[in-house]
């Protein structure tokens, strides 16, 4: 009798720690759908806004900005939710100690990038004069850095999970991880800015689903 106290309850601990882990993996899974889904309705909707000249930030601005900044602070709280996961889940080998650091300054990263907002400029939010500010706000330099924080976190990661995959032999995994570290590390260009932004969002929030995901079904 007195093993079996002692015992019931590290085993019925057990379900409860992988549920909570799913969970958490779950929620850095939907970060990616969540951000994309309301940016992509927001492009669409938003008058004015053309992402050929505004970058997704900048939906931030004017009287509806709280629907982008809302979704940058759920994307984030995504993103450390994952940061979670991984560390609950990668308890071995290559990047276990670096990952859930790199993926949870990610979800930080997006978190303070919806906080500090862009300045309006190039004609949107409506009303707003074309062309770019004479001189950017301090807020508008904070967003900037917080999000190239972000985004060469996660490119950092994706490079260790390179290295982790390439020595289980994991070709594809590691052919995937590759192509999205380059894609996050290619130099910005002035010409295409905006939409390359959008591109890197879109790599950054796959690369988090699909490593939220193939979590999910090994915890």
């Amino acid at each position: 009798m007195a093993t079996t106290a002692a015992t019931t309850p590290a085993t019925t601990g057990v379900p409860a720690v992988r549920r909570s882990t799913g969970h958490l993996l779950l929620a850095g899974a939907l970060a990616g759908p969540v951000f994309f889904t309301s940016a992509t309705i927001q492009m669409l909707t938003r008058e004015g806004f053309d992402i050929t000249r505004h970058p997704i930030s900048q939906l931030s601005t004017g009287g509806l900005g709280w629907i982008q900044i809302a979704t940058f602070v759920l994307a984030g709280l995504g993103g450390l939710a994952l940061a979670g996961g991984v560390r609950r889940t990668v308890t071995e080998g290559i990047g276990r100690r670096a990952l859930p650091i790199l993926v949870g300054i990610f979800g930080a990263g997006m978190i303070a990038a919806g906080m500090f907002i862009m300045d309006p400029e190039n004609g949107f939010p409506a009303g707003t004069p074309d062309g770019p500010v004479a001189q950017m706000s301090w807020q508008s330099i904070t967003h900037s850095a917080a999000a190239a924080v972000s985004f060469t976190a996660l490119a950092i990661a994706a490079i260790v999970l390179v290295v982790r995959y390439a020595r289980r032999r994991a070709v594809p995994a590691a052919i995937g991880n590759g192509a999205a570290a380059l894609v996050l590390l290619l130099p910005m260009s002035p010409d295409h800015m905006s939409v390359q932004i959008a591109v890197n969002g879109l790599v950054a929030f796959t690369w988090t689903t699909v490593l939220a995901l193939s979590l999910r079904r090994s915890a």
